[in-house]
């Protein structure tokens, strides 16, 4: 499976399943800082960054609210796949 982890005016092509709350927190923790020579938590190993996708190929999406907004891009392609029936869930809620 392929979707988008989206944190603000940051997202991410992730390929693995629809994680769950606190999983989409982690990933967004693990993935927003770079440290060079970090390995990937065992509990994360599931998902990975993809560099190219097709936003047809895109099953899920989840929103992690941050202090920035999100681009208008992102706004736009959360839209379309909303519009494809693809429900967009958001980290705030606290169950999806």
């Amino acid at each position: 499976m392929v979707g988008i982890l989206v944190h603000g005016d940051n997202h991410f092509i992730v390929r693995g399943p629809l994680p769950d709350r606190e999983t989409a927190l982690a990933l967004v923790r693990h993935w927003s800082l770079i440290e060079i020579g970090a390995t990937t938590p065992p509990a994360l190993a599931e998902w990975q960054i993809v560099i190219r996708e097709f936003r047809e190929n895109l099953e899920w999406a989840v929103v992690v609210p941050s202090d920035s907004e999100t681009s208008p891009a992102v706004t736009t392609l959360l839209g379309e796949l909303a519009a494809r029936g693809i429900a967009i869930h958001n980290s705030r809620l606290l169950r999806w």
